[in-house]
């Protein structure tokens, strides 16, 4: 069976968009083409930022919404990363809260694509 190994996001700059996953992500995109980058998230998936200009066929105009979620984490994990985002000025859209499925906050990209940050293992969190 074949399992889903990518996520490609359709941005407006893709050099402005490189440059924030650079930093967030604290490492250099696996690959690089003119209107591509590419990251690697974990062994086997990779999240795509593709020019929304330089793809065929283009990009339906609006979409629905969804989020890249980073549920690997501890709660210290999630308040280190608040601050340290929070400090390069990334949009904060839901600040750090307890959720039932655990604590987290929601950031958002350069074009708005958010990204959740969650410590899903509820027992540690007060």
């Amino acid at each position: 069976m074949f399992r889903a190994n990518s996520l490609i996001l359709y941005v407006d700059d893709v050099d402005r968009s490189t440059a924030f996953y650079r930093d967030i992500l604290k490492a250099d995109p696996v690959e690089t083409f003119q209107d591509f980058s590419v990251f690697a998230l974990s062994d086997g998936f990779v999240v795509g930022l593709q020019s929304k200009h330089a793809i065929d066929p283009k990009p339906q105009p609006s979409f629905g919404g969804f989020e890249l979620s980073f549920s690997d984490a501890t709660k210290e994990d999630v308040d280190r990363l608040h601050a340290d985002w929070t400090a390069k000025g990334v949009e904060m859209v839901l600040e750090p809260t307890t959720l039932e499925f655990g604590y987290t906050f929601v950031a958002a990209d350069p074009d708005g694509h958010r990204l959740r940050v969650c410590a899903t293992d509820t027992t540690n969190v007060a």
